[in-house]
């Protein structure tokens, strides 16, 4: 399959036709005001420039609408560079973002904020985001881009821009792509793809949402007329019509879905009864059948509360952006699917702890679905007059009120739940006999009989503990308006698409009830007969399931403690054992690894490792490289002396590793995932884990670790102030303690932002210049290739070439095969078989061909061979970059 991609500014040609705004095609952005610039001190990264200005960019009932902006940009004002547009959520304004744009600014974007019509400062009545209003709106600060000198153009009158934003903003950034083709990248977050959807689901009202939509715009008269007549017509009769319906499907990115054509990151809160995982699901189905690139980021929190993971997914934007936008290959942009996970409580401040879950390829809401039985007769339930008392499945928005004890209990999925007697029905299934992962909406078929012609549902799946204690996944519910069912009807019901485990023994509980305190139901008393004509089934995502398995133990406790560990080692090393004798001759050599090998369990033929020797020399930054399962962690782990190998031997400094050699004490790691007491400051921890160790505090070398480190004043302050980069700061300070000769870093640069990655990578090159050893693994091509004067590259547990990095990068058996035009699999394939040809990958601009080191094996000879097959050869010469010899070496898989 060719996984080739367009360059940045080429997804709209190769993908789009022009369909900008009639309206925003003629427009002429106007100045209201010279503006006022201000500098930003910042203490990372270069000094940020702000520009505040009020735009004119149209008319709304006769007035003029003035649009209150802010531009940010920073560094070398004659570099032009990508732009990227950011919206806020509603009631918000652009003040809301600031934060955001001047991090992208810092990593080389024109970043431009606005205060949509009806918020901030800005002028105009809201609209819910109407292409007449809101939407082209974005068009003409696009065309405002176009005319900055410092934002890179495609061509005149069209930046290279992305958009973002959150809930409403997050819904501009795809109506934004879906209106003007000038936009190429997007990354919408905790949005919708259709509002009608949202606010009336199945036919619902959710008039606790829609109230609070109301009030955070400041009351009916601050919207369209037509929106506030919708709003009050609903309201009173408790059920959208189908022009209500159409009024608000009009203004959703999915009336223009077909024409969404750019690559999208897609995040999407779980906790989330506002705008739920089915319509992140929708946008993601949606724009791949146009062929773009998508990624979906199921983050633990959303509008009702929980952590949005702020820095992490800013992280992720930034790498988008940079991929798509700067058209940098070496960006990662994370995985196809991504779920967060919460793993259990901090005891120190009752925080969720959270890891992810990953896979290669977005699953839907539906696959991998078993059966589970449930058991109950046919039940009788009543809908009470007037809808009330109603039942509680959550509080809608309240527990996103930051700091309060509902935003914490809903980050651990613990909620306010309440069933009123004699108005549910409930089925429920015998214990699990295993471990059980939903991930996806499940789905029960029921027999549903009314004694009214206006029926409504409200579908929800418990957890129930073996003590009966049950537990409302996410506190969401799914409701549904069932016809006429006087007589019974068959109804297949979708239930709430939510991640969650349930441990062996607990069973799950269906419940179908009359009422909700987030919708409206019906006012009429009625009897609802209802009895289940299915099992649940249950959406178990097999592919994410493998790939989410928990990581390996050490990457949890090893961090977590540290100290304990180290104090193990220890006792360990003074106990007497067999160990083969020191070699005088390594003494002075960092890591020698000798014909290592180690298989998995209950496995006599595959190998995690096989046959692997490689030699480490005193100063150098060495990047361990290799696809997934190609054996880095195994090594890793070997060479901690945490595993025993099956064959083979490591020797640090000479002398051979065993759980608890004493040479260990001369090596530092850093794992992802290190922890920390959030309540004491950054100094206090380190100097905690070291006196664990037992080992003399004037062997710490604390300052000197932290000189390396560059944590700064941020020492003193408490750790559960830190960002994501200054963790990892801590984290590597805290590998570097004693000043290891030997320092290995697995991963180190996960969850950091361009910036911070740069950071990092000066401390293990500062690091490395003192005569120590630094061994990192990591996925980021780019960044190894900056970092690291030597290189192993693995594939399937072997080696595969080691040696410096320029040699590897620049070995004259990597040639480029410019293609004057495309070629098919086959023939591809073809020119992989010719002699003396090792392996042939696509790259963008053709092919990647390594030859077999054999008798002949030059471009000379390759050539015709080439011509003779009809390749359209367009140039051929070597080629040099890191991530392109990586795929030669290992026949085109992925890091």
């Amino acid at each position: 399959m060719d996984l080739r991609l367009p360059r940045a500014g080429a997804w709209k040609a190769a993908l789009r036709t022009p369909r900008r705004l009639g309206a925003a095609a003629a427009a002429v952005v106007v100045l209201a005001g010279a503006g006022t610039w201000t500098a930003l001190a910042s203490g990372d990264g270069p000094a940020v420039r702000r520009s505040d200005r009020v735009l004119t960019t149209g008319r709304d009932e006769g007035r003029q609408v003035r649009i209150d902006t802010s531009y940010f940009t920073a560094g070398d004002p004659g570099t032009r560079r990508p732009a990227v547009l950011i919206g806020h959520g509603f009631g918000g304004s652009k003040d809301d973002v600031r934060e955001q744009a001047e991090r992208l600014a810092r990593d080389g974007y024109a970043v431009l904020t606005w205060s949509a019509r009806g918020f901030g400062r800005s002028t105009g009545r809201i609209g819910l985001n109407d292409p007449e209003g809101e939407v082209a709106d974005v068009s003409r600060l696009v065309d405002w881009l176009a005319e900055r000198p410092e934002v890179l153009l495609d061509k005149g009158g069209d930046p290279r821009v992305g958009v973002t934003g959150a809930s409403y903003g997050g819904a501009v950034a795809l109506l934004a792509a879906g209106h003007d083709d000038r936009v190429d990248a997007i990354a919408p977050a905790m949005t919708y793809w259709n509002l009608a959807d949202a606010l009336f689901p199945r036919g619902v009202f959710k008039k606790q949402w829609a109230g609070m939509f109301l009030s955070a715009g400041g009351g009916c008269d601050r919207f369209q007329p037509r929106l506030c007549a919708m709003y009050e017509r609903v309201a009173v009769s408790g059920k959208p019509d189908a022009k209500a319906r159409a009024l608000l499907a009009g203004r959703s990115p999915a009336a223009v879905g077909d024409r969404i054509k750019v690559p999208a990151l897609i995040v999407q809160g779980q906790r989330d009864s506002l705008f739920p995982l089915d319509q992140a699901d929708a946008m993601a189905k949606a724009i791949r059948a146009n062929h773009a690139p998508v990624a979906v980021d199921w983050i633990a929190g959303g509008h009702d509360g929980g952590d949005k993971e702020t820095d992490r997914v800013a992280g992720r934007v930034t790498s988008w952006f940079d991929r798509y936008l700067k058209d940098d290959k070496g960006a990662g942009t994370g995985p196809a699917f991504r779920v967060t996970r919460t793993g259990g409580i901090d005891s120190t401040d009752g925080a969720a702890t959270l890891r992810g879950a990953s896979g290669d390829r977005y699953p839907g809401l539906t696959g991998g679905a078993r059966e589970v039985p449930l058991a109950g007769r046919p039940q009788t339930f009543d809908n009470p007059a007037g809808g009330a008392p109603p039942a509680v499945s959550g509080l809608p928005g309240l527990g996103a009120a930051g700091g309060n004890g509902l935003a914490r209990l809903s980050s651990l999925g613990v909620g306010v739940s309440l069933d009123v007697p004699g108005q549910y029905a409930a089925f429920t299934s015998r214990p699990l006999t295993g471990d059980l992962r939903i991930t996806g909406t499940p789905t029960v078929r029921v027999r549903v009989k009314s004694a009214s012609a206006d029926t409504v549902l409200f579908g929800k799946v418990y957890d129930v503990g073996p003590g009966g204690r049950q537990v409302l996944p996410a506190q969401l519910v799914a409701p549904v308006r069932i016809g006429e069912a006087v007589d019974g009807k068959d109804v297949e019901l979708t239930l709430p698409a939510v991640d969650h485990e349930l441990k062996k023994g607990h069973r799950l509980r269906l419940v179908l009830a009359a009422t909700d305190l987030g919708y409206a139901s019906p006012d009429r008393p009625a009897a609802y007969t209802v009895a289940v004509k299915s099992g649940l089934r249950v959406p178990t995502a097999p592919g994410v399931d493998t790939a989410a398995a928990p990581l390996p133990a050490w990457v949890w406790w090893l961090p977590l403690t540290g100290a304990g560990v180290a104090a193990a080692l220890l006792l360990i090393g003074r106990r007497r054992v067999t160990a083969p004798a020191p070699d005088p001759g390594l003494a002075d050599v960092p890591l020698q690894i000798t014909g290592l090998s180690k298989r998995y369990a209950k496995s006599a033929d595959r190998y995690a490792v096989r046959d692997l020797s490689f030699r480490v020399e005193r100063g150098q930054v060495l990047g361990l490289l290799g696809p997934n399962g190609a054996g880095k962690t195994t090594t890793l782990r070997m060479l901690m002396g945490l595993i025993r190998p099956d064959a083979g031997e490591i020797r640090v400094f000479g002398r051979a590793i065993r759980p608890g050699a004493p040479v260990l004490s001369r090596v530092g790691a850093f794992v992802e995932g290190a922890g920390f007491l959030p309540h004491l400051s950054g100094r206090e921890n380190l100097e905690l884990y070291w006196r664990a160790t037992g080992r003399p505090a004037e062997d710490a070398h604390l300052d000197e670790a932290l000189e390396i480190a560059g944590l700064g004043d941020a020492l003193a302050r408490a750790v559960r102030t830190y960002s994501q980069g200054m963790r990892q700061r801590l984290a590597l300070a805290q590998a570097m303690l004693g000043l290891p000769d030997l320092l290995i870093l697995d991963e180190p640069t996960n969850g950091l932002d361009p910036p911070q990655i740069r950071e990092m990578r000066e401390v293990m090159i500062r690091y490395a210049a003192g005569g120590r050893t630094v061994i990192v693994s990591s996925h980021l091509l780019a960044e190894v290739e900056q970092s690291c004067t030597h290189l192993v590259v693995m594939d399937r547990g072997r080696l595969v070439q080691a040696g410096p990095v320029d040699e590897i990068v620049g070995t004259g058996d990597t040639l480029l095969v410019g293609l004057a035009a495309d070629v098919p699999d086959p023939l591809v394939e073809k020119v992989a078989a010719l002699p003396g040809v090792a392996s042939a990958v696509r790259v963008e601009g053709g092919l990647l061909v390594r030859l077999d080191g054999g008798p002949g094996a030059t471009g000379a000879a390759l050539l015709p061979e080439l011509v003779r097959l009809e390749v359209p050869v367009e140039s051929l010469g070597p080629h040099r970059r890191l991530e392109d010899a990586f795929l030669t070496l290992i026949g085109g898989g992925a890091a």
